[in-house]
């Protein structure tokens, strides 16, 4: 799976995202412990967003991100773009249902716009948007070079990328352990949850065959940014990357 690369490698992906998209969240919730939730709130603090600003949710898969920026900054506009079409129908329904709201929640629909999209060729002119925010995206797309320029290209002067991602485990008394949850109780929870055991080893696969933080953030800092930096979460495997266009 992770040794396909080009147009088989996004085939196989997209299809991918397809299949798990109904259960996507829980699973999300359920191999994090309910983590991933704070994560992306502090992606969403890391934008340093205007209230009124444009805000683009690349990858957004069900719209997560879109959401809780929505929720915080009801005057901000938003777009939650995807290549998967299915994930985001997801998204949009559970946002017409009511499914993403608590009984306290303002309505958080009204501004969020969805758009298909390839993170590799963005269909949005330059300098459009205020932030650039994304969970889960990097280690999948085909081109990353490509995708942190397009990135780069689409942000307004002094706007911010803030990308949360998968990392592989760093090398400590716990890796034995964090390999074993990696390739064994992932993959046999998303065989149960959602009938698809493979793309749930897709997940640590390409997990450890990603770039370390470190090198991550070279990569951010030859797309043109600044003030580039990052967290590393969860006993390291998970990583919360930023960067500022000059």
């Amino acid at each position: 799976m992770t040794n396909l690369t080009g147009v088989e490698r996004a085939h196989y992906v997209q299809k991918m995202f397809g299949q798990i998209a109904p259960h996507y969240d829980l699973m999300n919730r359920l191999m994090t412990v309910g983590q991933d939730t704070r994560w992306r709130q502090t992606v969403i603090h890391r934008a340093a967003l205007p209230p009124d600003g444009w805000l683009l949710d690349l990858g957004a898969g069900t719209g997560d991100l879109a959401y809780l920026a929505r929720q915080k900054f009801p005057g901000l506009h938003t777009i939650a773009a995807d290549f998967t079409l299915g994930m985001m129908q997801v998204g949009k329904e559970r946002i017409s249902n009511g499914s993403f709201l608590s009984a306290s929640d303002p309505p958080a629909s009204t501004g969020l716009s969805w758009s298909g999209a390839d993170a590799s060729q963005l269909p949005f002119p330059n300098h459009r948007f205020d932030a650039i925010v994304s969970g889960f995206l990097l280690r999948n797309v085909v081109d990353l070079p490509r995708s942190l320029n397009e990135q780069h290209r689409v942000l307004k002067p002094g706007g911010r990328l803030v990308a949360l991602d998968t990392s592989p485990p760093p090398r400590s008394p716990l890796a034995p352990f964090l390999r074993f949850h990696l390739h064994t109780v992932i993959p046999s929870l998303g065989k149960l949850i959602t009938g698809q055991e493979d793309a749930y080893r897709y997940l640590p696969d390409s997990t450890e065959n990603f770039l370390e933080p470190e090198q991550m953030a070279v990569r951010l800092e030859k797309a043109g940014f600044i003030h580039v930096g990052f967290e590393r979460r969860m006993f390291g495997t998970i990583a919360i990357y930023w960067g500022i266009k000059p």
